[in-house]
């Protein structure tokens, strides 16, 4: 039975991401031929958001969102630390494994990454099920402790 499925909100312990959250894309349980350990390809948030009040108009909500910067990677699955959070971005169609691999198409991935981020940034308000919702405020928000 594995905790860290698809969608799972994560955050990372590990590595030059650690102590960022993270959405899982995919996970190969049994490993694979170069990666021989349980591990998981992982999508987040290296920049978050800046701080948005009520008070400020869209126009600049939107600019402060604009500073969201995405990373993808594959980790180990135990430098991952599982939320109890779900969210439902569809990233697996638009994160395809084949273009990790070359550098030019890695970043085309990321500026897809950063579109889908962004959006959901915004239209938090549109998520029907209360699970995913508050999954998305809380991948969004800061890590405090």
């Amino acid at each position: 039975m594995a905790i860290v499925k698809s969608g799972k909100v994560v955050i990372v312990l590990a590595g030059r991401h650690a102590g960022k959250k993270a959405v899982v894309v995919k996970t190969h349980e049994e490993g694979s031929d170069d990666k021989r350990f349980s591990h998981c390809l992982v999508a987040g948030v290296a920049r978050g958001p800046r701080k948005v009040t009520r008070g400020m108009s869209k126009k600049k909500v939107e600019k402060r969102t604009k500073c969201m910067k995405p990373f993808i990677k594959y980790i180990n699955v135990r430098h991952v630390f599982p939320t109890r959070y779900l969210v439902d971005m569809d990233l697996k169609k638009s994160v395809d494994e084949a273009d990790l691999v070359d550098a030019d198409k890695r970043v085309d991935v990321k500026k897809n990454l950063k579109k889908i981020f962004e959006d959901r940034y915004l239209n938090q308000k549109a998520i029907t099920s209360e699970k995913k919702a508050a999954g998305s405020i809380y991948f969004f928000q800061r890590l405090r402790f």
